[in-house]
């Protein structure tokens, strides 16, 4: 086949067939297409988009374009969750420990940060020696033993969507829902799980940015996984302010770490992790209450699971903060960021606040940065809280001095705005 003509085709708006996007795959795992080709396809993609048959034989064909994780001697059920991305989004260091809690095997295969969001391996990394390069052998024996494992893609897990990832985060082609959801799905159905719950985001910091196309992405990935034999469901949670109150790598994983230990966390990040958890749960024939899970962190288990996961993967966990006023990063620079004028949070431009924090060293720019695991943000205002000159609007630790002011970011009101549930459906 000529890759050219296959890239004008889609750039025409016309649809390949399922031995093209064999090809395509292969082509781009193997590096048989070029990057410049291959960035010139996800660009037509992106603007031409794909059918839903498109989506599905793309996801098929990056998925058999490598191996599989092989768990059916386990016999326990094997759940896992991924989420479309967002800003101070962490709930998977938590869900991982809390759902194995249960004895549910969770096999994660995450990503790194893309765009403006922050990635599970690299707030992992943040954890000196920590490595999520491991084999398919070590990934089995961590499930094994442990009942959970945080890893990276192997060299032969889906190397398509491998090269393809890095890719569109550095050629403007993150946005697309067919790429997005053949990436996410040919990954998890790699992983060798039973069930999936997605997270699928909504709003400013989000990559769907309506509720019109997250649904037309969950719908999609849902009907992929069903069609492939999976249990698979979507939750539908809003990104219009960070998750949390902290953003960065190192302040986000002991963020998780005080969670685990039921010291500190806020209510919008408990409330999703344990709307998602329930449902994992589910999925695994478990029924399972916010009290329930409360009596499981209270026992400890989850932290100690985390943690001994983090050390089987070479890592030095970190000691837990109980205390986030004692939470701050090594960073030259720690500031707190007040308000011009007292007021009520009715607006945070999420997007934007990750987009410079990024910048400052907290996420990658290019394929090559090195990030900077110890830039970050703590003590992040919530959605309808009342501030004054006195209460800062955040904490911000960094490295170089910001050529913007981070409250900015931060719309207030006169009066409190009605703050809606984190879970939308």
């Amino acid at each position: 086949m000529d890759t050219v003509s296959l890239i004008r085709r889609k750039r025409d708006g016309f649809a390949l067939t399922a031995d093209e996007w064999r090809y395509i795959a292969c082509g781009i795992s193997q590096q048989k297409i070029p990057d410049y080709q291959a960035s010139a396809l996800l660009m037509a993609i992106f603007l031409q988009g794909l059918t839903a048959k498109e989506t599905a034989d793309l996801t098929k064909a990056m998925l058999e374009s490598g191996t599989q994780v092989k768990l059916d001697h386990i016999h326990a059920p094997k759940v896992d969750k991924h989420s479309t991305g967002g800003v101070g989004d962490k709930t998977s260091l938590i869900l991982a420990p809390l759902v194995g809690s249960f004895g549910v095997k969770v096999p994660m295969i995450s990503g790194r940060g893309l765009g403006h969001t922050g990635g599970t391996l690299d707030k992992l990394e943040s954890m000196k020696g920590f490595s999520p390069y491991l084999s398919e052998e070590k990934i089995v024996r961590m499930i094994e033993e442990h009942g959970i494992v945080m890893a990276a893609q192997t060299e032969s897990i889906v190397p398509a969507d491998k090269k393809m990832y890095a890719l569109r985060d550095t050629s403007g082609s993150v946005e697309s829902i067919p790429l997005i959801c053949s990436s996410i799905m040919s990954k998890k159905l790699a992983e060798g799980i039973d069930g999936l719950v997605l997270d699928v985001k909504v709003g400013d910091g989000a990559f769907m940015k309506t509720r019109k196309d997250a649904k037309a992405l969950a719908d999609a990935m849902c009907d992929i996984g069903i069609s492939l034999g999976k249990k698979v469901t979507a939750i539908l949670t809003r990104m219009d302010q960070p998750l949390g109150s902290t953003i960065g790598n190192t302040v986000e994983v002991y963020e998780c770490l005080a969670a685990l230990s039921g010291a500190w966390w806020s209510a919008d990040l408990k409330e999703v992790t344990y709307a998602l958890a329930r449902e994992m749960l589910r999925l695994a024939d478990i029924n399972a209450t916010d009290a329930d899970l409360d009596a499981r962190i209270a026992t400890g288990v989850p932290l100690e699971m985390f943690q001994k996961m983090v050390k089987a993967q070479g890592g030095t966990p970190f000691i837990p903060i109980l205390n986030q006023d004692a939470l701050v990063p090594d960073t030259k620079i720690h500031t707190y960021i007040y308000t011009r004028r007292p007021g009520y949070v009715s607006g945070i431009r999420t997007f934007d606040l990750a987009v410079e924090l990024n910048r400052l060293g907290a996420g990658r720019l290019t394929q090559q940065d090195k990030i900077q695991h110890e830039v970050g943000i703590t003590h992040m205002i919530k959605l309808g809280a009342r501030v004054t000159d006195t209460v800062p609007l955040m904490q911000l630790h960094c490295n170089t001095v910001p050529d913007v002011n981070f409250a900015d970011f931060v719309t207030l009101s006169d009066s409190k705005p009605e703050v809606p549930s984190p879970i939308i459906r």
